[in-house]
């Protein structure tokens, strides 16, 4: 075998590679007498096959073995001899190949780049701190009682308003025609809250129960019913009850309905709650300056390809959020401004990442199985009722298993990053603790 590096730019390399004929046939040769001391054949007792007829139902097959087996093996041997590192997989193309001939062909590869870490102790770091007040407390609460809110029948007499629940029966026609899915008997609909089609909630207000309400509309020319889209509509509408929403009591019953023995029990296990918020989100925010630090302190040349694939991650991403009406001001702005942004945001992206493995990789930080499974089980626990079809999933792709692996892999490294900076501390309200970084930059700026 004959290995020719045939060219260096960068973290780019193209090597010729040759297998002679000869070493492609004794290869073949071997695996077809493995093959004839196990096969079976009519005709013929176990073993006893002849090699000429084991090649002429099998040579081919083994003959694209051997071929994958050569190149695969020696691609490697190229990389390991000379302790190069790829970022991706390498690009083969077989330049020759005919029977009974030497195999030759060019393999094209990124490597990884020699990554050198800063004096990681030199990094100085902020970290908000909030403290967790009695009306944080109390505010919760109210959310939580509020969450516990029912509704109770209107003894005076008095028209609807926005924020009643009417009970209602209705049915709706189209150009005098009733579709189905467009009536209902005994409905709870609460005035205000946007659940049906714009301007039917509006026409009940200030009317009475038992009163009967004609409701004209035109639903959306986007709505998902073909026969509806932009279609005029009427309907007969007959108001049975109207309902007025009581809110819950912040009382020990509210504690025991969140399985609490007590109110003070209950108010403990908020404050918990917010102090392990108040602690992620200044996590999330130290880590930020971290990255934004590490950012600025390294400068490497990354593979193209790496960029390339990340690239194409957030390209596809920012694609779906401007179909959906999600993009904010990048909606507006011209393509190849926003390639040029987000191509820096992946190089960025894919260097950090690098300098995070290589912070791993020298201080032998690891992922145990004990971890990936601590996560797996928290993914399949966001689809109840399908566990056991998330854990085969998990199983049978290796990605999917290291997209979980990936992100503990990433905070582990940041916390062995974070003990060896000097990190200080400052109180801050907790409005601005869980104020987006973007608008702090803004600010900034």
């Amino acid at each position: 075998m004959q290995i020719t590096e045939t060219s260096a730019d960068g973290l780019k390399r193209e090597f010729k590679v040759v297998i002679s004929a000869q070493d492609i046939a004794t290869k073949v040769d071997g695996k077809l007498d493995e093959l004839r001391k196990t096969v079976q054949l009519p005709g013929f007792r176990p073993g006893k096959v002849p090699v000429a007829v084991i090649k002429q139902r099998y040579g081919g097959s083994v003959m694209h073995e051997v071929l994958e087996d050569a190149v695969s093996d020696s691609s490697r041997q190229a990389l390991t001899e000379r302790g190069l590192r790829p970022a991706l997989q390498p690009k083969i193309d077989i330049e020759k190949f005919e029977e009974n001939g030497d195999l030759e062909y060019k393999m094209a590869v990124e490597l990884l780049p020699d990554v050198e870490p800063a004096d990681l102790s030199g990094i100085e770091l902020e970290r908000l701190v909030a403290d967790v007040a009695d009306k944080d407390v109390d505010e919760a609460l109210e959310r939580l009682a509020q969450s516990r809110s029912s509704t109770e029948p209107v003894t005076e007499d008095r028209p609807t308003q926005k924020g009643d629940t009417v009970v209602i029966d209705f049915a709706g026609t189209v150009g005098g025609e009733a579709l189905p899915g467009m009536d209902a008997k005994d409905f709870n609909l609460e005035l205000g809250s946007n659940s049906f089609v714009p301007g039917f909630e509006d026409q009940l207000v200030g009317a009475k129960a038992g009163s009967h309400v004609t409701v004209n509309v035109k639903f959306p020319d986007d709505y998902p019913a073909e026969k509806l889209k932009g279609q005029d509509t009427v309907f007969e509408v007959d108001i049975k009850e109207i309902r007025q929403s009581v809110p819950g009591k912040v009382d020990g019953d509210l504690a025991k309905d969140f399985g609490m023995e007590s109110l003070e029990k209950l108010k403990d296990a908020i404050r918990d709650k917010l102090k392990r918020d108040y602690a992620d989100a200044a996590r999330v925010k130290v880590k930020r300056q971290l990255l934004d630090k590490l950012a600025e302190a390294h400068s490497f040349e990354v593979p193209a390809g790496m960029v390339d694939i990340e690239f194409d991650a957030i390209w596809e991403q920012l694609q779906r959020e401007i179909k959906a009406g999600n993009a904010g001001e990048d909606a507006g702005k011209p393509e190849d401004e926003l390639k040029t942004e987000y191509r820096a945001i992946a190089e960025r992206r894919v260097r950090l990442g690098l300098l995070l493995s290589e912070v791993g990789r020298r201080n032998n930080i690891q992922v145990t199985q004990d971890e990936v499974n601590r996560a797996l089980i928290s993914e399949a626990r966001r689809f109840p009722g399908q566990e056991r079809q998330v854990f085969e999933f998990f199983k049978q792709n290796p990605g999917a298993m290291e997209n979980l692996r990936a992100p503990i892999f990433e905070d582990k490294v940041v916390d062995y990053i974070l003990e060896l900076a000097k990190v200080s501390e400052r109180t801050v309200p907790v409005e601005e603790l869980l104020r987006d970084p973007d608008e702090d930059a803004a600010k900034a700026a």
